[in-house]
């Protein structure tokens, strides 16, 4: 199988036909019929497709909690609207919009679209407090002395990852668990020892630490 698509779809004729159509072009999916367990299901997620005429919450306030939960995973809108008030609306938290009716072969296009464009690092530099960042080079630049900073493969898949979710508290769960793809075990200092590795290459002070923060009781956080 490949990416894993949840799709948010009321209409069980249209739902069943697009989720076969789906499954044949080798993707796994998660089909709710209505919005209310959305957030829950998004674990796991590459990408969401939401129909705007819900039961219950409407798509815009699906959308708007799955963007939240999930900043970086795209949204598909699915709509039989077709004026631009309502495209421009669904395009603020959508990545794109696709008007009912459409030709499945024109969903599974533009799934393809939004899946790349997600998966591709920016060549841009991201700029972090004293640091500059190309994710797609796998560099880290000290503007300070303008010296690259080297980090072992854990410690730049840590950093990536923070990165990704810049403002979101990460728990210690997460973070483990993305980065050596095993469950946290709880009293387990790996994670801990990596973070401290981590402070001491990249913050100008790791005693007093501005790029990654720690916050007490739950994980941890990168702000930009």
């Amino acid at each position: 199988m490949g990416a894993t698509l949840l799709y948010i779809e009321d209409d069980k004729e249209i739902g069943s036909f697009v989720v076969d159509h789906l499954q044949e072009n080798q993707y796994e999916v998660k089909w709710l019929i209505s919005g209310d367990r959305a957030v829950e299901e998004l674990e796991g997620c590459n990408l969401v497709i939401l129909d705007i005429m819900l039961p219950g919450l409407d798509g815009f306030t699906v959308g708007q909690r799955l963007k939240k939960a999930g900043p970086a995973i795209p949204i598909l809108m699915l709509s039989a609207r077709t004026s631009i008030d309502d495209k421009i609306q669904g395009l603020q938290l959508a990545d794109d919009y696709l008007t009912k009716p459409f030709h499945p072969d024109e969903l599974v296009a533009r799934i393809e679209v939004l899946l790349r464009r997600s998966s591709e690092p920016s060549k841009e530099a991201k700029r972090i407090k004293h640091l500059e960042v190309y994710e797609a080079e796998n560099r880290i630049i000290n503007t300070d002395n303008g010296e690259e900073i080297m980090l072992s493969g854990k410690q730049f898949h840590i950093f990536m990852y923070l990165i990704r979710h810049l403002g979101q508290i990460m728990t210690k769960e997460q973070i483990y668990e993305s980065v050596w793809g095993e469950s946290y075990i709880e009293g387990d200092k790996t994670l801990m020892v990596h973070i401290r590795y981590l402070r001491e290459k990249l913050e100008r002070d790791a005693a007093a630490p501005e790029v990654i923060q720690t916050i007490r009781g739950l994980g941890y956080r990168v702000r930009g």
